[in-house]
């Protein structure tokens, strides 16, 4: 999997809670994909941690060939319903 510089060092030192496992998930099977205006590209994806029972929505946020991983974090204003 690849990853930036910034989320190596930014984003895993402020969130090492958030699994590289998790961030695969999402890029693999999105409940929802938008590109960004700077070309950059949002996943969301439905993450269950061990010992919840609701999923939380992980934002993946890659770069522009979609593959490259530059931030993850759970994003607590996205609903399902906001699909399109």
């Amino acid at each position: 999997m690849k990853t930036t510089r910034y989320f190596d060092e930014q984003v895993r030192r402020k969130r090492p809670y958030i699994e590289l496992a998790w961030c695969a998930q999402v890029l693999a099977s999105p409940l929802r994909r938008e590109r960004q205006q700077d070309g950059r590209v949002r996943f969301w994806g439905a993450v269950t941690l061990p010992g919840e029972t609701a999923p939380r929505y992980l934002r993946v946020v890659t770069l522009e060939d979609g593959e490259t991983i530059h931030n993850a974090f759970f994003d607590r204003r996205f609903t399902e319903k906001e699909q399109t």
